[in-house]
């Protein structure tokens, strides 16, 4: 019996081995990623117009930028695609430096549409231990912001956000347009805030006259006026009182490891926004293309000398 129970206790402990080292995810080394021929890039799915698919094919900013990274390095494109996960931590977790267990631990070589912020790569937890220590966020290729949509022939103008006391607006459930415009103003505009699923059926009801605007972060509102092609459907100009972030950059993330792929794929994008491909890239999906601070910093110094 003590000869059986030996032998149980080390198959038990044959096995644990076995699923510790399954859970264990490689990061691949820039070399590794060269010899291999392709660069494996996590973005998010049915996000247009960074990333989507149209008609069973990719499509989007991202997309193309990736495309034009990968070319960059002499490499072919592979996406994985994100469902994103609760926070943004989960999803750097999950396809940058941890691995998800239905994906068979599979990782990304670099993530798109990160913020390029400080504060989000030195966030804390309770303990005060780092949360993204594992995670290097570079290369910020985009400047975003917050922007307001309307139909011209149910509002004259869009001078305040106040003016939403009087004309409801359309935005995405659970939101950041969502929870500003039902508290700002000590919550005068709530009633006029409508919700819906997504940005694009907020926007739907704007031109089906449900509501006479729509709020959304600006890619996503460029895009659908590009798309709609009505001449009455206008971008305001108004700002957003008391919202706190209303611009933030955004770039890549790798593996602390892997800064080596971090330097070169830097090298590529600079020639990219230098030589004015990712403006052309932007345009042609109908969106204003900012240059991030990084490159606004540069710009200003060389015209300062």
């Amino acid at each position: 019996m003590r000869c059986l129970g030996r032998r149980v206790l080390a198959l038990c402990l044959l096995l644990c081995c076995a699923f510790a080292q399954a859970d264990v995810v490689k990061v691949r080394a820039y070399d590794d990623i060269i010899e291999s021929g392709v660069l494996k890039v996590a973005m998010y799915e049915n996000f247009p117009p960074y990333s989507y698919l149209q008609d069973g094919r990719p499509r989007g900013v991202d997309v193309e930028l990736a495309g034009k990274l990968a070319e960059g390095l002499g490499l072919d494109l592979q996406i994985l695609w994100v469902t994103p996960d609760e926070t943004l931590d989960d999803d750097l977790r999950n396809f940058i430096w941890k691995g998800h267990y239905l994906r068979s631990g599979v990782l990304a070589d670099v993530m798109l549409r990160v913020p390029y912020d400080r504060e989000f790569s030195y966030k804390r937890n309770e303990l005060g231990e780092l949360i993204n220590e594992l995670v290097v966020m570079f290369g910020p290729y985009q400047r975003e912001r917050w922007q307001a949509a309307y139909d011209d022939r149910r509002i004259d103008a869009v001078p305040s956000v106040a003016i939403f006391q009087y004309h409801p607006i359309g935005v995405e459930v659970d939101s950041v347009p969502s929870f500003y415009l039902s508290s700002v103003f000590e919550g005068r505009l709530a009633k006029n805030a409508h919700h819906y699923p997504t940005v694009q059926e907020a926007f739907a009801a704007m031109r089906r006259g449900e509501v006479d605007a729509t709020m959304a972060m600006r890619g996503e509102i460029e895009w659908l006026l590009a798309q709609a092609g009505d001449s009455h459907l206008k971008l305001a100009e108004n700002a957003y009182p008391n919202m706190g972030k209303q611009v933030w950059d955004l770039g890549m993330a790798v593996h602390e490891s892997n800064r080596q792929l971090a330097y070169a794929l830097e090298e590529v994008l600079e020639t990219l926004i230098q030589d004015g491909d990712m403006e052309k890239l932007y345009a042609g999906y109908g969106l204003h293309y900012e240059l991030p601070g990084l490159y606004q910093d540069v710009e200003r110094d060389v015209a300062g000398h």
